[in-house]
């Protein structure tokens, strides 16, 4: 069942801010299995609750239905589902059909079952692009939540940690000057001597799960003609951030580091993510499940919770965003197996759910 309506989707095309046909698709089947179905924008979730009568834990399922734009190498049509022996090619079959549906299913097959905890299944929009209109907009509507289980292809490992990221505009200001007479002072210069000390700096803390901050400076602009010196040089720096470090303190931590320069962030709401081995969450995957933790390097709707979470799901994150992206009908069914062992296994005895 979970198949079919991953082919579905995939035969729908879900463009980034473009998801209104498969957040119908997904509201119709939890509605035709008995799940009260609530949707804002594109997103559509429904939530589970065995005891209205106290506090709980409040657990949240979510995965994207959005999808990039095919790669012009696509050999196939990216919207055909089509099957190989136990693969399913097609646009958003990894990235995050499989994951999608397979949390689908877990938490329908829960239906009936008493859990000590309220569990809520969301399907969120524009996960590709961090836009306003996922997660983001649906988390006050949501209630408190506790953490939550993000799905994203992992191959069912553990990612108990993400990096974050932010975007900075740097400005390096000097005089201009005629470039013959060796006038002026080179914003050009003062910018490189900038670049250089953030290629050489490395933070006093690294995450024992993502490793050392990494800053990178991706694009550089200055000069208008070949004989006037520049009094200005702007520069980009892509920072991948760390659970050791707020994006607010690396931000600081990167502007004390250079001499000439005004780093400015253009935002800084996707924070990077850890989870304490000692959460409930962390206890139930590695401990009681026994997977394999690790530290992601890539983006998800993780940046914009403000609560614990675990990155999870069958798949392959190389196969994302790639032509003739698959995956198999085995992940798939261990995905679905897998979410439903974890939600069984989550244990809030003795632990504060503040």
């Amino acid at each position: 069942m979970p198949l079919d309506l991953l082919s579905r989707l995939i035969a729908t095309p879900s463009l980034s801010r473009e998801e209104s046909a498969t957040a119908d698709i997904i509201a119709a089947w939890l509605t035709a299995r008995g799940h009260g179905v609530q949707r804002r924008g594109n997103n559509v979730w429904s939530t589970k609750r065995s005891d209205t009568g106290r506090e709980r834990p409040h657990v949240l399922l979510d995965s994207h239905h959005d999808t990039v734009k095919p790669a012009a190498t696509w050999t196939t049509d990216p919207f055909l589902p089509t099957w190989d022996g136990d693969r399913l090619t097609g646009l958003g079959s990894n990235d995050a059909g499989g994951p999608l549906v397979a949390m689908l299913a877990a938490f329908d097959s829960l239906k009936d079952v008493a859990l000590p905890f309220d569990l809520t299944f969301a399907a969120t929009a524009e996960e590709e692009i961090s836009g306003a209109g996922g997660i983001a907009s649906i988390l006050g509507a949501l209630g408190p939540i506790t953490c939550g289980i993000v799905g994203e292809p992992t191959s069912l490992r553990a990612a108990v940690a993400e990096k974050g990221l932010v975007v900075i505009d740097g400005v390096a200001t000097g005089v201009s000057g005629h470039a013959a007479r060796g006038e002026g002072t080179n914003a050009l210069y003062l910018a490189l001597d900038d670049i250089s000390a953030l290629r050489q700096l490395v933070l006093a803390k690294a995450s024992p799960s993502l490793g050392p901050v990494l800053a990178t400076v991706t694009q550089i602009e200055a000069g208008t003609q070949h004989n006037v010196v520049p009094d200005t040089c702007r520069f980009v720096v892509d920072v991948r951030t760390t659970d050791a470090y707020s994006n607010e303190a690396t931000v600081r931590l990167l502007q004390a580091a250079v001499t000439h320069s005004v780093l400015t962030p253009r935002s800084l709401r996707l924070q990077p993510s850890g989870l304490s081995p000692k959460h409930p969450l962390y206890k139930a995957a590695v401990e009681v499940l026994g997977m394999k933790p690790y530290g992601s390097p890539t983006l998800s709707d993780q940046a914009l919770m403000p609560f614990p979470t675990l990155k999870l799901g069958p798949g392959d994150s190389a196969r994302s965003h790639t032509a003739q992206e698959y995956i198999l009908r085995s992940e798939v069914e261990a995905g679905v197996a897998c979410y439903r062992r974890l939600l069984l296994a989550l244990d809030f005895s003795g632990a504060s759910i503040a």
